[in-house]
Parts: C-alpha cells; structure tokens; sequence
C-alpha cells in the first residue's frame, strides 16, 4: 500500500521550514497592548505621583523656604517635559523605541531608590524644624547632591520613556484605523496612570511615611519594566530612521542656498528631488504644482554644468 505524496496534506515539512515559519510569525497587534498598558500604568502612577508631590516633600523635609522651594519644583516639572524631547531624539536617531524605554525605566528604579534612601535615613535630612524651640536647620550640601540626585536620574528615565512608549506602541500597527483606536486606549490609560498618581500615591506619602510611598512607587516601576520585558517577543521593533529635527534642519540649509533660483526662467530640464532617491520631472504628476514651485524650491535640483545634467550631490536632500 503506496502514498500519495501529490496531496497537498500528504507532505510533511522539514524541521528547519518549521522553524522558519515560527520565526517568521507575525509579531505586533492587539497581543502587544497589555504589556505596554501595564508598563505605562506603573510608570504614570509613579512619576506623576512623585511630581506632584514634590513641592511638599522638599518643604516639609528640607525646610526649604517657600521660594527656594517652589523653584526647585518648577526644575523638577520643566525638566520632566523638557528631556522626553531629547529622549525621542535619541530614540529616533540611534537607538530605537525599546531600548531607551527599558533604560529610561531601569533609571527610574534608581531614582526611587535613592528617594526611600532620603525618606529612611535621617543622615541624609536635615532634622526636623520644632519651632520655636530649635533652630531651622537646612540640607547639607551633601543631603542636597542626595536628593537633586535622585531628581535628576527620575527626569533622565522620564526622558527615556514618556514619549517613546506611544511611539512604540504605535509602530505595533499597520493601520491608521488600529493607530488611532491605540492612541484612544493610550490616553485612557494615561490618565488613569495620573489619577492613581495623584490619589493613592500623594495619599501614602502624605498620610503614611514617605519611605512608604516612595516603597510603592519603586514597587511600581519595577513591575512596569517586568511587563515591558515580558513582551518584547511580541514586539515590532522597526530600526530607527533618523531624527526629524535634522531633516528640518536640512529644509532650512537647503531654502536657503536656493532661495534666489527662478525655477521658471531655469534652462534646460526641470527636475524636482521627492525623496528616497527618487527625482520627477516639473511636468509629471509627483512634480509641486506650479502654486508652490517657489515655496519648495529646496526640492529643485540645481544645474551645475552648462549641459542640462543635474547632480544629486547638490541637492541638499
């Protein structure tokens, strides 16, 4: 009895065909959400918690004067917006979304450490202010260093994962539809993330110990980063492109050289650069219409001879 290897099911597979199927299996999707969900989550509650806080704690701890100490918060909020830019730079440019999330992230771990460190050990405080029985004593420069120390590594983590977990997020779609459903649930959770934030961390610190709230905090970024391990077979990681601030830069260069050409009076053949190596001629349809002809001129390739030959090499893009 003989059989028929013809049929499409009477055929087995080599082991290393089976492999390449399973390497090959699509990644990113619905199945990436939760990790990221639960990573942001913790991320959210213990920044935001901490940053809202802050004013306090430095008051209350430090006996900092109310301006001293108003300022330090407004260091703290403006480097917290500030950084994320240079961390989506960084991630755009060199390293990708991943990476800097789960660096940015294990800083953050660092940073909370060094806040129990500040709450736990009174060497590292100045003793607390019981007037009008004991002079006001302030921080020490080596309790400052402590505690702008820790300030500075939780603005470095924010850095690495504020922006870049949206990006990442999104890069796990195909779609514009399935983007936009992301972002609607990224917000969502987001702003939950800030609730808790607000309320049970600010609660804790305030009504507990700060060493206990600092504990939760800590507790939190360190399951954000388990969940954001967890996922990563799950992940389309896409290599970074390049940071767009230096393609802007580059628009600017490039209006600028070519600010005095007149495409119309140019002689011989008209060519616009549309990217990716690809050049159009001024009549065919991917060519700017003749409205904005004098507003792209950084896209006009420049002659440089006296042919009508033109050199990629001086089209600034």
């Amino acid at each position: 009895m003989s059989m028929d290897t013809s049929l499409p099911g009477s055929q087995l597979k080599p082991v290393d065909q089976e492999a390449q199927d399973k390497a090959g299996r699509r990644k990113g999707g619905w199945i990436t959400v939760p990790f990221i969900a639960g990573s942001m989550l913790g991320l959210g509650m213990a920044i935001n918690g901490t940053s809202s806080n802050m004013l306090v704690y430095v008051l209350k701890e430090y006996n900092v004067n109310s301006i001293s100490a108003v300022n330090t918060n407004n260091n703290v909020l403006g480097s917290l917006n500030l950084v994320p830019v240079v961390g989506a730079i960084i991630s755009d440019s060199y390293f990708g979304c991943f990476p800097v999330i789960v660096a940015g992230t294990a800083v953050n771990v660092l940073a909370f450490i060094l806040f129990i460190l500040t709450a736990a050990m009174p060497s590292l405080r100045p003793p607390p202010y019981a007037a009008p029985f004991t002079a006001c004593q302030h921080g020490t420069p080596g309790q400052l260093a402590v505690l702008y120390g820790a300030v500075c590594l939780l603005a470095i983590g924010t850095g690495g994962t504020r922006f870049n977990i949206a990006t990442m997020g999104a890069e796990q779609f195909d779609t514009v539809q399935e983007q936009e459903s992301f972002f609607n649930w990224y917000f969502v959770f987001l702003g939950t993330s800030y609730l808790l934030g607000s309320t049970v961390i600010v609660y804790l610190q305030d009504s507990v110990s700060w060493v206990v709230g600092f504990s939760v905090c800590l507790a939190a970024t360190m399951v954000s980063l388990v969940f954001l391990l967890l996922g990563a077979r799950y992940y389309i990681m896409p290599k970074p492109k390049g940071s767009p601030y230096t393609e802007l830069a580059r628009v600017v260069v490039a209006a600028t050289r070519k600010a005095l050409v007149d495409v119309d009076s140019a002689p011989g053949r008209v060519q616009y650069y549309v990217g990716d190596g690809a050049v159009v001629d001024a009549d065919s349809d991917g060519a700017p219409s003749k409205r904005l002809r004098q507003s792209v001129c950084c896209f006009y390739i420049v002659e440089l001879q006296k042919e009508p030959q033109f050199d990629m090499h001086n089209c600034i893009f």
